[in-house]
This record gives structure tokens, sequence and C-alpha cells, in this order.
């Protein structure tokens, strides 16, 4: 059914972003990323301490890899069956997972608890995108992308400083339990959302049954390559941060994602129509620089002072990638296929992720010394300059088209 615009109009007649649905969005993204990024620093240690630290690596790529596969699936459900009911079942997955995690006390568990905990990224994201891009007009897309994130990289900010003070204050376990709530919590603020895909069916598991062209959507192509280049980086992070942090003498391993996340809020709140005004691939070009920049600063990260500058960097370029990307991929994508197109561009994130923590993980243990994470910031720049490259082409093309036409 057709039901009210989460956009209501002023009194002046232009859309307004800020009604009391798109903050219960943004409050529910912010609990969700809070919750599955709050253990994130504390997993590594976690795991050497059951006996896994040759499994390190796995942390991410299991998490990442249900992430990915569940993409295609996320993505038909959410264009038939409704974008709340996906957005609701990613955060179901987050409440469980953060709840059993103190009773699964082996390897094996452990890692099977990653596996399944992917599932949460995979579908709440996709519908979340697939929600805003559906009614918001074209012209805005990046500043309500933006605007959206804010939230949302509060959460990524503020959650891995609260899980570490939580681990080191109290208990690992109550670091879960807290993770679990906040999911609770933003299962309970979605019931209020109401659905905005027009035609819902009522879920079968038919549906989950996919043709060859519902996997993929060909048209979110160009994001799915750079957002995939982008993304190892991502991954060699948040696998191998907390090992630099304490090599540098900074005891609380959250905090590289606290600067950087707030440096990503600033952007987003001086820079969120900046794709808008102009254009997609002009913003991502110069995000994919900052971040190739900011994978070489923690390659000579001697000291806490270019750490903290690389973290910066780092955030500015997610300020300005993630909301971007968002809105291409929307531009990009057909309205009856939006959360298809939307799943296509996660799927890219969650492979570059995976690939960046596992390679970053294998060249952890089997270099000596400092080299294997110096080669694996590496790996992250080259990737992240070969993405710059490949828009600075898009760009060109396009200008060369436009002065065609003129």
């Amino acid at each position: 059914m057709v039901v009210r615009s989460l956009f209501a109009r002023r009194n002046t007649g232009s859309p307004s972003l800020y009604t009391l649905s798109f903050w219960l969005l943004s409050t529910s993204n912010f609990l969700f990323s809070a919750s599955f990024s709050m253990m994130i620093p504390e997993l590594p240690d976690y795991l050497t301490g059951l006996g896994g630290r040759e499994y390190v690596g796995l942390i991410i790529a299991l998490f990442t890899l249900t992430a990915g596969l569940s993409r295609p699936f996320s993505g038909k459900i959410t264009d038939t069956v409704g974008r709340v009911p996906v957005m609701a079942f990613g955060s179901i997955v987050c409440f469980v997972c953060g709840f059993l995690y103190p009773y699964l006390l082996t390897v094996w568990g452990f890692l099977l608890l990653r596996l399944i905990h992917g599932f949460s990224t995979g579908t709440k994201p996709t519908a979340t995108a697939a929600y805003v891009a559906d009614v918001v007009p074209a012209n805005r897309r990046g500043e309500a992308m933006g605007t959206l994130g804010l939230f949302t990289a509060m959460g990524m900010s503020l959650g891995p400083a609260i899980g570490s003070w939580l681990a080191h204050a109290y208990s690992m376990n109550v670091m879960f339990w807290t993770s679990s709530a906040f999911a609770l919590l933003s299962i309970g603020i979605l019931l209020r959302m109401p659905e905005t895909l027009a035609n819902t069916q009522p879920f079968r598991f038919g549906l989950l049954r996919l043709k060859k062209d519902e996997v993929f959507d060909t048209q979110a192509l160009p994001p799915f390559i750079v957002l995939l280049l982008q993304s190892v980086g991502y991954g060699v992070v948040l696998t191998l941060i907390s090992t630099l942090s304490t090599s540098l003498g900074i005891t609380n391993k959250g905090l590289f994602f606290t600067v950087y996340t707030l440096a990503s809020l600033g952007v987003r709140l001086v820079f969120s129509r900046s794709s808008d005004r102009y254009g997609r691939v002009p913003v991502l070009t110069l995000s994919t620089a900052l971040l190739a920049i900011a994978m070489l600063l923690l390659i000579v990260a001697q000291t806490p002072v270019i750490f903290w500058t690389a973290a910066l960097l780092y955030g500015f370029s997610s300020g300005m990638n993630s909301p971007t990307v968002q809105a291409w991929t929307a531009d990009l994508a057909d309205e009856a296929t939006r959360g298809r197109a939307m799943a296509t561009m996660y799927i890219a994130l969650e492979a570059g992720i995976g690939l960046g923590a596992l390679g970053s993980g294998w060249l952890l243990n089997h270099i000596v010394g400092d080299a294997g994470i110096t080669a694996s910031f590496a790996m992250s720049s080259l990737l992240a300059w070969v993405a710059t490259a490949y828009l600075g082409w898009l760009w060109y093309k396009s200008r060369l088209n436009l002065a065609r036409q003129s």
C-alpha cells in the first residue's frame, strides 16, 4: 500500500528531510552500527585468548562473507516483501549474536557465530538505503544519505570506544550483552516505521530462489568497482589497527575509529550536499585520493601524530565517500530494482573488506616483524590509487561527452 512520505513538506513547499520518521530511522541506524562495531577492537585479543591467534584474519572475513552472500537475497526481499522487514531482520541477528558470544567459548564456536553475525550487515543497510532512496528527490540524495550517515558514523565512532571501555572496566561479557541491548533498541524503533514499498508481498521461501539476473545489477557496476577497490583498506584497518595502536602505546584500541569517525561527521555536516552540487564522480575522486594518502601515512606511522593524522584523513575520505557512492548507485538504478542495485553495491563493500581482512591476517602471520603490516597498508593504498585513476577516467569521459553534445 502507499504510505505517507518520510519527507513531509514545510509551509514553504520545499521538501524537508527532518520528520519524525527520519529521526527514527537515523536513531535505529546509530544503535545498529554501535551494536556490531563496539566489539571489533577487542575481538583479536579475545580470539587469541581462546587459542585462535592464527584465525584473527577470519574475524572480519567470516563476518563479511555471509554479509556479501546474503546481499542478493536481501536485495530481492527488499524489492518484494518490503524495506522495514529486512531492516528488522538485520537488527534481530545482531541482538541474538551479541547475546550468545559469552556462551560459545571455543574457537570454532566463536568463528561460527561471526559467520552468522554477518547476516546483520548483509540485510539492514541494503533495505535502509533503498528506503531512503524511495522518498528522496534525486537532487537531494547526497544530502539525505549524508545526514542519515551522520548517525551511522556516530555509532561507528562511539561503539568501539564504548566497547573497549566496557571490556576493560567490566568484562567482555558485559560488552557483548551491551551490544545485544543496542540491537534490541534498534528493533523497537523500526516497529514504528511506515513501509515505503508499494505492492508488498508476504514472505515465502520461494523468494529465496534467485535467477541469474537477480544476483547482480549491472547498472551498479561503476560503483561496485570503486567500492571494491576502496573497501580493501577498511578490511585491513579493522584487522590491524588494534595491533598498530598497541605498538604505538595507545591503550584504547577503539580510539582510531573514534577519531576517523568524528572527522567523517565533520565532513558530512559541512559538505553534505557536495555531490548534489558538483557531481558524484568528482567528489568520489577526491575522497578516494584521500584514502590512498591515509593508507600511506599508516605505513610510516612511527609516532602518534602521524597515526592520528592518518585517522583524520581516513575520516575525511569516509565522510565524502559513503553517502556519495550510495547516491550514485540510486541514480543509476531502476526504481523497480533499487534494492538489487543497493545489494550489488554492498556486495563490493563486503568483498573488499573480506579480502582486506584475509590478506592482512595472512601477511601478519607469515611475514616477520612489522613487514606484514607495512605490506597490508601498501596494498590498500595501491588499490585506492587504482580506484582514483578509474574515477578520473570516468570524469574525463563524462566531460568529453558533454563537450561533444554542446
